[in-house]
């Protein structure tokens, strides 16, 4: 088909960094925007993936559309909130490449998102529509409901897949039984997984990696990649002798968007036709590639 074939839907926020000689690096970013811009790279096709998103009419809003249609997306399903702005956050990293964050997030624009019915009008067809816990956990609970109502219906007449991943903050939850049962109505309504271990740990109880696997392995997906950090990403449905070796990162610098680009790299392999294990390493090898730069979104020239 034509037109919009990832859709990929949440918040992005302006990122303030640390610059290599000091000072401070203003960038934007966000986890369902960092993996769409990854994905337009992937694909090298323009305004093949889309993103939806509330921003404001400030500088900053203006400065992140721009860049979103330099880096090729299709900014028309973003709307303009006439009363907010977009979120503002700053990460700090440690010679390990670990982060700490500071957020200031609470009145964006894009937690009106899916507000009221017509936001549905906005929504393109997509052979993929694409989004994660903070999407979620970001909107009220009416327009959770709206979301995942519309999504159902998009799998049902468009034959749209949807894929999510589950990226657990518990800051932007009330509390862990809504959580559960957010994720649970999403889980039920996904057809492409993109989770990782770590979140799934801490928003289920379960104790061990085995148990989140086998968790996962009760369902037929038309995708699964469960993330696993350095070690590489693991499938319920392939037999471990025959899962790869997932070689680490040569360089990490900074682990922002590892996750992130990971999801980028599968999505666009699935939608080029690729295999399970291709897809899975296609992901993994864009994440190495993200690690080895600094902030989120890494220039076009790096790695």
């Amino acid at each position: 088909m034509t037109g919009v074939r990832l859709l990929a839907i949440g918040e992005v926020m302006a990122e303030i960094r640390v610059g290599a000689e000091g000072g401070f690096v203003l960038g934007f970013a966000g986890d369902t925007y960092n993996t769409a811009v990854y994905a337009a790279r992937e694909m090298r096709q323009q305004g093949s993936v889309g993103y939806v998103t509330r921003v404001g009419r400030e500088p900053l809003s203006t400065a992140l559309v721009g860049q979103a249609k330099a880096e090729g997306l299709d900014v028309s399903h973003i709307a303009v909130d006439d009363e907010r702005n977009i979120g503002i956050y700053a990460v700090a990293t440690d010679a390990h490449g670990e982060r700490s964050f500071s957020y200031w997030r609470s009145q964006s624009a894009a937690r009106r998102l899916f507000a009221v019915e017509e936001t549905a009008l906005f929504m393109p067809h997509a052979d993929i529509i694409y989004l994660s816990g903070i999407t979620l956990a970001i909107l009220t609970q009416a327009a959770r409901s709206r979301l995942f109502d519309m999504l159902a219906g998009m799998r049902e007449t468009n034959g749209t897949r949807v894929a999510f991943d589950s990226n657990f903050r518990p800051a932007l939850w009330e509390d862990v039984a809504t959580t559960r049962a957010a994720m649970e109505r999403m889980w039920r309504i996904t057809d492409i997984a993109l989770p990782s271990i770590d979140d799934e740990m801490a928003i289920s109880g379960l104790e061990s990696e085995t148990a989140v696997i086998d968790r996962f392995a009760d369902r037929e997906w038309d995708g699964i990649a469960i993330k696993r950090g350095v070690r590489g990403p693991v499938s319920p449905h392939i037999a471990e002798a025959d899962m790869p070796d997932f070689p680490p990162a040569e360089t990490v610098v900074d682990t922002t968007a590892a996750g992130d680009s990971f999801n980028a790299g599968y999505l666009a392999a699935f939608l080029n036709g690729a295999r399970d294990l291709d897809r899975m390493r296609a992901g993994h090898r864009l994440a190495a590639r993200v690690v080895g730069a600094p902030g989120a979104i890494m220039p076009r020239d790096a790695g």
